[in-house]
């Protein structure tokens, strides 16, 4: 079984008051189990916060002590694990081992990733079959890249093309066997009522804009985690390999080393990678190599919606791994539900 790591985010911990309690953590479920729900709160302790994926962190410990066996509606561990397996089986949209070649030349030590050195003279793809980027996720993936602002601050004009492309990409996705297997989980789980709901929700929780600085709507999950961006100097996000791949390719990005790689003798395949992206430098970019869009969209949003927060623990093909998730939590869309963060699989 893997060893994982998770990164420590630094976060505020603002103070609200609440009833029975002169002062607590609103980001926190103290005292507040099954109050009533509020817009004005940061996250929510009653039982609609499951279904609407908008739990305060330490819900499951201060109010369902239980555990998630509790009731039949909850999210197991060993319902992930058997639910990640079924759609690493339906991930037939994959690469083929014959359909990339990697050359992942130097292996960085845990006190290495940060030096910013060019330890690998030459790219990490050798070779890709492009056929695969004409598969229609594939295809309507790749037209979302172009669609952002890399730099934090700078507002997103989301145009009506870009809007279309946001759904062409969910209508494609949506025709996979994955993602069907996916809302038929989270639908038994009574998480949603209808495909056209999980659609809409998906839409708004990956796409909805939010600011990450200067009151600008200039991020959204899908932007961070697929596309990447820039804040403070550094790379932020960018945990996808067709962006990878595609920006190498134009010599825009530069491999560095790799940490980690993953145990997997097929694809996905798990890649922990140092690189520069126009001169930005990412200390650790872990990624899915290999794999459809729609595993990594599915993969991804199964976790935001069932350990959001925490680390999610997965199995894919027999071997152990875990994705971490956070919500935005600074606004919010609909019934207080939650914008994605960020969302990243984890390596040793």
């Amino acid at each position: 079984m893997m060893k994982t790591w998770i990164l420590l985010v630094g976060a505020g911990i603002a103070l609200g008051c609440v009833s029975g309690n002169l002062y607590t953590a609103s980001d926190s479920c103290e005292g507040r189990c099954e109050e009533p729900y509020s817009e004005e709160d940061v996250c929510h302790c009653n039982a609609n916060c499951e279904r609407y994926h908008n739990c305060c962190e330490d819900y499951y410990a201060r109010c369902r002590p239980e555990g998630f066996s509790s009731s039949q509606d909850a999210i197991t561990n060993e319902d992930l694990l058997h639910v990640s397996e079924q759609l690493y089986k339906a991930d037939h949209n994959k690469a083929r081992p014959t359909d990339i070649a990697l050359n992942p030349q130097y292996q960085a030590s845990p006190d290495e990733t940060g030096d910013q050195e060019d330890h690998s003279p030459q790219p990490l793809y050798k070779y890709v079959n492009e056929e695969l980027f004409s598969k229609p996720t594939y295809a309507s993936f790749i037209k979302l890249l172009d669609n952002y602002q890399r730099a934090t601050g700078r507002e997103e004009d989301v145009t009506a093309e870009e809007l279309r492309e946001q759904d062409n990409f969910l209508k494609e996705v949506m025709k996979t066997e994955l993602m069907k297997k996916l809302f038929a989980f989270l639908h038994k789980k009574n998480r949603y009522g209808s495909e056209q709901e999980f659609v809409a929700d998906l839409k708004e929780m990956w796409f909805g804009l939010y600011s990450r600085g200067d009151g600008k709507q200039d991020s959204s999950g899908f932007e961070h985690v697929f596309s990447g961006e820039v804040k403070k100097g550094k790379v932020s996000g960018f945990h996808n390999w067709i962006r990878f791949y595609l920006l190498e390719k134009q010599g825009i990005v530069n491999y560095f080393s790799h940490n980690f790689n993953g145990p997997w003798d097929t694809y996905p395949d798990v890649l922990g990678l140092q690189f520069s992206w126009d001169g930005f430098y990412k200390e650790v970019g872990s990624a899915f190599i290999g794999c459809s869009p729609e595993f990594e969209f599915g993969l991804y949003t199964l976790c935001f919606i069932a350990r959001p927060g925490r680390a999610c623990h997965l199995s894919l093909g027999g071997y152990s791994l875990s994705i971490q998730t956070y919500a935005w939590t600074k606004s919010t869309y609909g019934n207080g539900q939650k914008y994605i963060a960020t969302a990243y699989v984890m390596s040793p």
